[in-house]
């Protein structure tokens, strides 16, 4: 088992950001997590990767805790958040160095793992120029590079293609499917056609609680397809 929340609970004052949510993902599972902005799906992700603190309940990235052991989540973890924290200045190659540092990667082995990921997302004919250069998407495989520096186990993208045009979002849709080949994957969206391109499993959160969880094939043989719950939780 990859990802275990058990009863997971985020409070802020009176507000219940999240709301007593269970979900396991397994192994080498692509998870959609869809609903729409403030239901809770940040706030669930930031958990995980402990960013913030659970205000009830437990989560446990590949065995280990988040709470009680946070550097071991840490490395089994890449994480890209919704507003892709870059250093423009930096080049792309001079950016991957550092955050590969950040993992204790050095030397030549440093090096091939920034080669490696460098073509794997795509960076090829732009990892010699300024990250302020780039254009949204090619920024977005900066992040998803830097998620991917120190090979990972799991993968947690929030709103990985926000702002994107039509191209870049097939690209980075794509993107994300091939690297989902080996590695678990969970990530959020509010827009369908990003689990349905992408994804073969779907939670559906809205205002801090679980509505539904299953396969895509599993949602439309209950009787409703994804968009029909979907508008349920937006009107």
């Amino acid at each position: 088992m990859s990802i275990k929340v058990q009863n997971l609970s985020k409070v802020y004052g009176t507000q219940r950001a999240v709301d007593n949510i269970s979900f396991e993902v397994n192994k080498g599972e692509i998870i959609g997590f869809l609903g729409p902005n403030g239901a809770g799906k940040s706030t669930t992700m930031k958990i995980l990767t402990g960013y913030i603190p659970a205000t009830e309940g437990t989560a446990e990235v590949n065995g280990f805790d988040v709470k009680t052991s946070p550097m071991q989540v840490k490395t089994h973890i890449g994480y890209l958040p919704e507003h892709n924290p870059l250093y423009l200045d930096m080049y792309v190659k001079e950016f991957l160095d550092f955050a590969g540092s950040l993992y204790g990667l050095k030397g030549r082995t440093l090096q091939i793992k920034i080669d490696e990921t460098i073509e794997r997302v795509g960076l090829g004919l732009e990892k010699h120029k300024k990250i302020g250069q780039l254009s949204k998407g090619y920024r977005q495989r900066v992040g998803l590079a830097q998620a991917l520096i120190h090979n990972p186990d799991v993968l947690i993208l929030d709103e990985p293609t926000t702002g994107l045009d039509p191209n870049q979002l097939v690209e980075i849709r794509d993107l994300i499917k091939n690297v989902g080949k080996d590695k678990t994957v969970i990530f959020s969206t509010h827009i369908m056609q990003e689990v349905e391109a992408i994804c073969d499993r779907v939670v559906i959160i809205n205002r801090g609680k679980i509505v539904a969880d299953g396969t895509l094939s599993e949602l439309k043989k209950g009787g409703k397809a994804i968009e029909e719950v979907f508008r349920e939780l937006t009107t």
